[in-house]
């Protein structure tokens, strides 16, 4: 390796800027690094997160929980630099602080109204995230250097010296010390089943969408009027609700009575929404905490310990998910009784103890909850709070429109009220949850948990739980249902493909719905080795393989890249490249997202300053750091 080493991003999005970030924390005057980042979009916003899409597209987090700087919580190696989170740096833009950014119209007048609980454009979050990439490339020592290319990586291969020759797109070749993969979700190949829908439409004359980011998908080819059945009730069929109806000229109104109404422009098709539960992802929590401060309360360090210590590999539905269930619990019922005790009759030094005495499905709980909180509304079941509609049974088509509508105005009264901030307490606890869960050694779980449990059940549940959509997009949902552009086709739906069309059904609700059209509304599943990133398959299938798990009750492949937990790639004999690295949701470390909320020692800023501090001392550029 020379003296100035050189360094290739593929990827320029949040994950590599902030990896630019911390590796910058660790440069000095001394430094000498040149750093390439490749991306086709701009640098900080990257593809998810750029300005060239719709402005009705939002985030799913408040302003005020949106940050990419280190602060005083993250326990890390590297420096901590501090700086603005998205709803402070709203607050500098609008008293004139930031003179370097210059706003669009639309994203100024969002500006200049948006609050730190408002949910942010991704448009307006494209500024921030090119604000925070120049702020940081300007941050550099004279000895380093940046240069941004408008391109693609297409292939990686050895060049002299353990270095590696780059091939993009454009033609251009370039020489590097070291490559780090940061990108974030990609397309992929048809799975099998969503490659039968394609060939069955296009053999019958019918319109399917596969997965895909909705902002990229082909909406064109649905009609004004066509009946169309979304598979899917998540945010990427939020998004596309919202495309599909705003996005093709329709508009709300509150009237006087404050009853949100949609007005439709007439060139809307009309959506049949279902899914496994049948209701939408809960709202995101908007109300506060009043009571005890949280904690860990089942899933302690010592728990955490105990089971990292137990013979055998553990089982996430046998040995976690029971004490995932009762940190729930305890979330729950800590908030409810220390912030609103007039509305229990017992207090949290007697309840306490009843929680941990009884397992979290203990039909023996559910009574003493009952003899000591009276509102039904109040009362907290895991199981139910899971699968809403999994004991209902349904007279006809117009009883699932009551049924899910109700549903959807009770969790808009749990989740946004104040008096109902034991929600609060949840959300909190799911992310103490996963916080403890990532203590766990990836190797000490059993294969079908890391194959199934973890990144299925488990991630599917935190996101139904904590990830869901801003409470207008549901008050919105309500209203569209009301106008008919809406319906729910209630849970556990089945698709048939027929020369008739698509026909949904489901074995409780009677009949079935037939329409010219589908949509499969979410992410495509992360599978590297069949992804349509040229320089992604490559790592899968050349430099790197696919994350296998195999025991004796399973065996299969998780469609990631083998990483260690400092990034480097790993090759088929599990020895680790020097030079190659990547952290991202198509590798084998835990998935945290990229942005994070502030103060909350976030796994995304640690995992990210981990593989950069690896990083830097492969290339020789680490500058000690002082406690």
């Amino acid at each position: 390796m020379t003296d100035r080493a050189r360094l290739l991003l593929v990827g320029a999005g949040p994950r590599a800027i902030m990896l630019l970030e911390r590796l910058l924390a660790r440069a000095d005057e001394h430094t000498l690094l040149d750093i390439d980042l490749v991306d086709p979009h701009p640098p900080g916003a990257g593809r998810i997160w750029r300005r060239a899409q719709s402005p009705l597209l939002k985030l799913n987090s408040m302003t005020r929980d949106v940050t990419v700087f280190t602060d005083d919580s993250c326990t890390i190696d590297g420096p901590v630099r501090p700086g603005p989170s998205l709803s402070e740096w709203v607050e500098l833009w609008r008293a004139g602080r930031l003179p370097d950014v210059d706003l669009d119209e639309l994203s100024a007048a969002e500006a200049g109204a948006l609050g730190p609980d408002g949910f942010p454009t991704r448009r307006l979050h494209s500024h921030y995230l090119d604000w925070f990439f120049r702020t940081t490339a300007a941050s550099a020592p004279a000895g380093v250097t940046i240069r941004q290319h408008a391109d693609a990586v297409t292939s990686v291969r050895p060049a002299a010296g353990g270095r590696h020759l780059v091939a993009l797109a454009s033609g251009t070749e370039i020489v590097t010390d070291a490559v780090v993969y940061c990108l974030g979700h990609t397309e992929r190949d048809l799975d099998p089943a969503s490659a039968a829908l394609a060939a069955a439409s296009a053999r019958h004359g019918l319109v399917y969408v596969p997965p895909a980011f909705t902002a990229d998908a082909d909406l064109s080819v649905i009609p004004k009027g066509a009946d169309v059945i979304v598979r899917g009730m998540g945010l990427a069929a939020v998004d596309l609700v919202v495309l599909l109806t705003q996005g093709r000229g329709g508009r709300f109104d509150r009237g006087a009575d404050g009853a949100l109404r949609y007005l439709a422009s007439g060139r809307e098709p009309r959506l049949h929404l279902g899914s496994r539960r049948g209701v939408p992802y809960r709202s995101k929590v908007t109300s506060a905490l009043q009571g005890d401060p949280p904690q860990r309360e089942v899933l302690t360090p010592e728990a955490v310990a105990a089971l990292v210590a137990s013979d055998g590999p553990i089982d996430f539905d046998r040995d976690v998910w029971p004490l995932v269930a009762a940190e729930l619990l305890h979330g729950h019922y800590r908030e409810l009784f220390t912030g609103h005790p007039d509305r229990v009759s017992s207090t949290w030094a007697e309840f306490r103890p009843v929680l941990r005495s009884h397992a979290w499905d203990s039909p023996a709980l559910r009574q003493a909850i009952a003899a000591v909180v009276p509102d039904p509304l109040d009362r907290f079941d895991v199981a139910a709070f899971d699968r809403p509609l999994a004991d209902a049974r349904f007279r006809d088509a117009e009883d699932v429109q009551r049924q899910v509508r109700a549903h959807i105005a009770d969790d808009l009264q749990l989740r946004t009220t104040q008096e109902r901030s034991a929600a609060q307490g949840v959300f909190i606890a799911a992310l103490l949850s996963f916080m403890a869960l990532s203590e766990i050694p990836k190797e000490r779980w059993n294969a079908r948990s890391r194959a199934h449990s973890l990144p299925v059940r488990w991630h599917t549940f935190f996101s139904y739980l904590a990830s869901g959509p801003p409470p207008h997009r549901l008050e919105e949902l309500l209203a569209l249902s009301d106008a008919g552009v809406v319906r729910f086709l209630g849970p556990d739906i089945a698709v048939a493909t027929g020369p008739g069309g698509f026909a949904a059904s489901g074995t409780r609700v009677p009949g079935e719905t037939v329409a010219g059209a589908l949509v499969d509304a979410w992410l495509p599943a992360a599978d590297a080795a069949r992804s349509t990133n040229d320089a992604l398959r490559e790592l899968a299938t050349v430099h790197g393989s696919e994350l296998r798990v195999t025991d004796a009750d399973y065996d299969g492949s998780l469609g990631r890249v083998r990483v260690g937990d400092d990034g480097r790639v790993l090759r088929r004999d599990d020895s680790a490249h020097d030079t190659l690295f990547a952290i991202g949701p198509f590798t084998s470390l835990t998935e945290t997202g990229a942005f994070t909320r502030p103060a909350a020692d976030s796994l995304s800023l640690r995992q990210t300053d981990r593989v950069a501090g690896a990083i830097a001392e492969r290339l020789g550029v680490a500058v000690p750091v002082v406690p």
